[in-house]
């Protein structure tokens, strides 16, 4: 068979491919036959038809989008422009990464913004409010027993139950003769094997709702005692309106403004205040309430976070709802799982302490205050005057690694604006006085309403949200690679596509 001969030119390489015959062999010059004997060679530069690395790397720089790199090595630039093209683009390059780099650093630092709505509603849950008369006992109903075996937590007696000579020259010139008559325990002899029980004392001893309520109305209806649920907190014997507890449902309200809320009229009982004859916790130098709205998904912590009402006033407090959503951690410091407590269900930054302080007492004195959760004994008299008091006062004020309870990633509060007028005026004393059959005086030291209503029906949420993310990181990086190198993602496709003809 003939021998035909191709010839193959390659950027200037010249390369020549032999096709042979079984058969016989002819050259390529027809007139020099005795080339046709000779064997067949293979051209040593023709041993592949796949470009070199060399011009590989030359067709991409030419045909790349990056832009600066074939002016870099364009035959057509003279030196100085090259040094030029090259000192420029490696500027750009360092540019490009020292930008980029700080972007990851800022994606790194976890950073959040917070937005505030405001989101208008057609009704809204009311808040729960909880009281508490600032004096724990009252002077009338105490009995010698419970001075016998309280009369030492109340600073009034030794440990021996004998009666502290300072405490009684204060009660004789307050005279106070009831207290005097009960103090002496000359022909006194205790029940045998008695007990105090300390929650039961305060029970009976604390200011009871059915005598201190005067009025009450709720968005204009008339409620009583009975709407409202007792609770025990450090101050004795308080109690909550609309704790959604026993199965009552939430109440709510359509409007905001005055008349519109809860409006109480109460008898704060200075009559039945104990006298100061010793700075202890169960003792107050104030008169008036205590009061803290707050959400029903969290009990009350109405000695750290309440507010004080005075009587002889009337107090307006206009609230607004606030819904807070945090971030949990790395961007923000909120606890997001559930509370590991074997009192409580949902986790708040009071129930948190309360838990706290409630293991704290238990660890310590080995027994709970009355107002503290759980089916461990409660603190007696003495227990209370020697540990627990100073235990609680000690952590309070002083341990601040021992209970530090995180803000959870959602919680509800109530800001607050207070505002007061005085009560009674001169033209209504003489007819609150006839009405409750009690003195001017007396209406106008005992005396006080609270009126409690939302601002307007609306309420703010305030939302921590990420300020940076990983698209956010991409589009950074990318604008700075087109702006610095005129670069893409596809590009970076190309260096791979080269990366890997070159391998191959």
């Amino acid at each position: 068979k003939p021998l035909r001969i191709f010839k193959v030119i390659t950027s200037g390489s010249e390369a020549v491919a032999y096709i042979y015959s079984t058969s016989e062999s002819v050259s390529m010059e027809p007139n020099k036959s005795s080339d046709a004997q000779k064997p067949p060679l293979q051209n040593p530069q023709s041993s592949s038809l796949k470009a070199t690395w060399n011009e590989i790397t030359v067709d991409f720089i030419m045909r790349t989008k990056i832009h600066g790199l074939k002016f870099v090595f364009s035959p057509d630039k003279s030196k100085p422009q090259r040094v030029i093209w090259i000192m420029a683009f490696f500027l750009c390059l360092s540019l490009l990464f020292t930008w980029s780099w700080n972007r990851i650093l800022y994606l790194m630092s976890y950073p959040a913004v917070t937005k505030i709505y405001m989101v208008w509603a057609h009704n809204m849950s009311f808040p729960a409010v909880t009281f508490c008369n600032k004096n724990v006992f009252r002077v009338s109903s105490l009995t010698k027993d419970d001075l016998y075996h309280s009369g030492y937590w109340l600073d009034l007696l030794y440990h021996n139950h004998t009666v502290i000579k300072r405490s009684l020259s204060i009660l004789k010139d307050n005279h106070k003769q009831g207290l005097l008559t009960l103090l002496d325990f000359s022909s006194y002899t205790p029940p045998p094997n008695y007990r105090t029980n300390t929650t039961e004392m305060m029970g009976r001893l604390g200011h009871q709702l059915e005598d201190m309520l005067l009025e009450c109305r709720f968005r204009g209806e008339t409620c009583t005692y009975k709407n409202f649920s007792t609770i025990y907190t450090r101050y004795g014997k308080c109690y909550t309106f609309n704790s959604g507890l026993d199965g009552n449902p939430l109440l709510t309200t359509l409007k905001g403004g005055t008349g519109n809320g809860l409006e109480i009229m109460l008898d704060i009982q200075q009559d039945e205040y104990l006298p100061v004859w010793g700075e202890t916790d169960e003792t107050s130098y104030e008169a008036g309430i205590k009061v803290q709205i707050h959400s029903q998904d969290e009990p009350p912590f109405i000695d750290q976070l309440g507010f004080g009402v005075a009587p002889g006033f009337q107090t307006f407090v206009s609230c607004q709802q606030q819904l807070l959503q945090y971030l949990p951690p790395p961007w923000g410091d909120c606890k997001s799982t559930p509370i590991d407590s074997d009192y409580f269900s949902t986790y708040s930054i009071t129930a948190c302490r309360i838990d706290c302080e409630t293991r704290y007492l238990l660890e310590n004195c080995n027994c709970r205050m009355v107002h503290m959760p759980g089916n461990t004994a409660v603190c007696t008299p003495e227990q209370y005057k020697d540990c627990a008091d100073p235990a609680l006062d000690f952590l309070v004020e002083k341990d601040n690694d021992y209970c530090v309870c995180q803000t959870p990633c959602n919680m509800t509060r109530y800001g607050k604006e207070l505002s007061m007028v005085k009560i009674p005026s001169k033209a209504s004393a003489k007819y609150l006085a006839k009405k409750f059959n009690k003195t001017e005086q007396y209406i106008g030291e005992n005396i006080l309403v609270l009126d409690i209503f939302f601002e307007a029906l609306n309420y703010e949420k305030i939302e921590q949200k990420k300020a940076y993310e990983i698209a956010g990181l991409l589009g950074d990086i990318g604008g700075q690679m087109g702006l610095f190198i005129g670069a893409s993602v596809l590009t970076i496709l190309e260096i791979f596509d080269y990366l890997y003809e070159v391998k191959s």
